[in-house]
This record gives structure tokens, C-alpha cells and sequence, in this order.
């Protein structure tokens, strides 16, 4: 039997049970959770500053973007003032801004269709293969030469379509208007040079094409996992699980970037300039004739004064408008199919 000169002499931080934690290991132990408060409040504190800097500046990017547009916008208005009440007879074509601008508008309005149509199933098609078809390597690959055509500047695609591609269709154009010249669209006789309408659409289609598949290669990528291997799990093909789960979720991507490609085709200037021989309005797509406003602007804005200046300032408010509607129509569309997006 153990007595109390047997026991061991009493220290602190132990007790009968055992061995436990000192004085002093709980004091340094207080004084760490002390700092790891402090540090964590500072921390908090600096986010929240963080927080509030970040939200300022983007608050102010968007009242500068807001402010610039109405800027512009109130710019293009004084300025096209003059032409709304001017005499018709002063107006180019003696019979009014109306008359003057409408040709304008539809030859506009065509090249931007034609680009379209050739851009967006090409375009979808190629993001569809990048994203779902090809192997990762050879989709890296692709992925860099689309975002590189995106990056070519408008006046070398009408160079290229001036020097290169416009010889090239001019003999197409001849059997098109010998052989379906019964369609008002082909009808001859057809452009020598192939500096046509149908022309400027083929090089905006170019133009557009990596717009549209880099943002739905973007989209597609984006296409959650599960709906994919469920679709795939029920016995469907490649396809049909892209016809099922791929395509209806990325439908309000695919619309955003068609209208951003319609925006780009209604703008673009030097690569329709180049490559269309301006002149009036006609249905066929294979004379020389028609005109864009872009086209119109840049090549008469050097060298107009006064009522003609203002002329031209008025045809890029009705682009504005134009621009304005497309965008407006484009978010309506968005809206009306948000329930496919995954942020829902």
C-alpha cells in the first residue's frame, strides 16, 4: 500500500487521472485563439472592403457604358435633325430621306440574312464537333484556329473576298443566271468582276462563323454532365443524347451568339465596302447593285459637308435603331427560354 511519502510530489498541469494540460499551455493556447480572431476579423474586414471596391467599380462601368450610349445616342440625333426637315428635294435622290435610306436599309438587311444563314448551322456544326466529336487534342487545336479567325481584322477578309474570292464566283454567278434565271434572286445578267450582294453575304458568313462557334463551343461545354450520361444511360446515340440534353440547354446560348453574328453583319464596313460594287436596289443577288449603310457611311463620310453630312449621320441612327431592336428582340427571345439555363 502506497503512503504520501510514496505518492509523487504535486505539479501543475497534473491531476490523479493523469497528465493535463498546464497553466501555461492553456494561457498560450488562449493567446493563439486570441490571434486567430484577430487574424480572422482582419481578414473579414479586408474582404468586405474588397466586396465594396469591386461592386463600386462595376457599378461605374455600367453607368459609363449606360452614359456613353446615350451619349451617342443624343449625338446622332442632333445631328440628323437637319435631314428629317430639309426640303426632300435636297435629300440624295430629290425624293426625300425616306426614299433615300429604305434601298439602303433592305440591301443591309440581306447581306446580313445571307451571312446567317450560311453562318449559323456552320458554325453550330463545328462547336458541336469541337465540344462532343473530336479528340481533346485535336478540339484544342480547333479551338485556337476558330478564336484566330475571330481575331482577323474586317479589311483582310475583304481583301481576301476583293481578290480571291470574288473572281472565283463570278463563274458561278454566269451559270446561275443562265441556268435558274427564272428565280428573281438569280436573275442576269451576272457581275464580270462578282463584286455582288450574294458576295458580301459569303464573306460576312466568313466573318461571323468563329463568333457563333466559339460561343457555343463555350455553351455546349457547359452542358451539365448528368444530363448527358442520363440520356446516354436510356440507350441513346451520340445524337440523339445532343438532340436531347446538348441542344435545349444551350438554346438561349446558341440565340446570343446568332444575334451577336447579326450584329457584326449588320455593322461591318471595310469587308463590305471591298467587295460589293455599290449601285441600286435590285433583287438579284448576282448583279452588280445594292448597298449596306455601314458601306454607304464609310465610303461617302470623307468627303460630305453639310445637308450630305448629316444625310449620312442619319442613316447610322437608323443602324443604331436597327442594332437596338435586333438586341431587344434577341433578350426577349432569352427570356422567354431561361428555364434551359443551368444557372436555374
Amino acid at each position: 500500500m502506497r503512503t504520501g511519502r510514496d505518492r509523487p510530489p504535486f505539479t501543475a498541469g497534473t491531476s490523479r487521472n493523469g497528465p493535463g494540460p498546464s497553466l501555461q499551455s492553456k494561457s498560450t493556447a488562449w493567446k493563439a485563439k486570441d490571434v486567430s480572431t484577430n487574424t480572422l476579423k482582419a481578414s473579414t474586414d479586408r474582404g468586405r472592403a474588397g466586396d465594396k471596391i469591386f461592386s463600386g467599380i462595376s457599378l461605374a462601368a455600367g453607368v459609363l457604358i449606360l452614359a456613353v450610349l446615350f451619349s451617342v445616342a443624343v449625338f446622332l440625333l442632333v445631328q440628323a435633325a437637319p435631314t428629317f426637315t430639309a426640303d426632300p428635294t435636297e435629300i440624295t435622290g430629290g425624293n426625300g430621306f425616306t426614299a433615300y435610306i429604305l434601298p439602303i436599309v433592305i440591301g443591309t438587311v440581306i447581306a446580313a440574312i445571307i451571312a446567317l444563314i450560311i453562318a449559323t448551322p456552320i458554325g453550330i456544326a463545328v462547336a458541336l464537333f469541337i465540344s462532343h466529336y473530336a479528340p481533346r487534342r485535336l478540339a484544342r487545336a480547333f479551338g485556337y484556329v476558330i478564336d484566330l479567325l475571330a481575331a482577323i481584322p474586317s479589311v483582310i477578309y475583304g481583301a481576301w473576298g476583293y481578290i480571291v474570292l470574288a473572281p472565283q464566283l463570278a463563274k458561278g454567278y454566269e451559270w446561275l443566271a443562265a441556268n435558274l434565271g427564272w428565280i428573281p434572286i438569280f436573275e442576269g445578267p451576272a457581275s464580270q468582276t462578282g463584286k455582288t450582294m450574294l458576295t458580301a453575304g459569303i464573306v460576312l458568313a466568313v466573318m461571323v462563323i468563329p463568333i457563333i462557334t466559339s460561343l457555343s463551343r463555350e455553351i455546349f461545354l457547359q452542358t451539365p454532365n448528368l444530363h448527358e450520361e442520363a440520356a446516354l444511360a436510356m440507350g441513346a446515340t451520340r445524337w440523339e443524347m445532343v438532340r436531347m440534353a446538348v441542344l435545349p440547354f444551350a438554346r438561349p446560348g446558341i440565340i446570343s451568339a446568332t444575334m451577336l453574328g447579326l450584329g457584326r453583319a449588320l455593322g461591318e464596313t471595310m469587308a463590305v465596302a471591298l467587295v460589293l460594287s455599290p449601285g441600286a436596289l435590285v433583287a438579284s443577288l448576282v448583279k452588280t447593285g445594292n448597298q449596306t449603310i455601314a458601306a454607304e457611311i464609310a465610303l461617302n463620310f470623307p468627303e460630305a459637308f453639310g445637308l450630305r453630312l448629316n444625310e449620312l449621320i442619319a442613316a447610322g441612327l437608323v443602324l443604331f435603331v436597327i442594332t437596338l431592336i435586333v438586341n431587344m428582340i434577341a433578350r426577349f427571345i432569352i427570356t422567354r427560354h431561361k428555364e434551359f439555363s443551368g444557372a436555374n
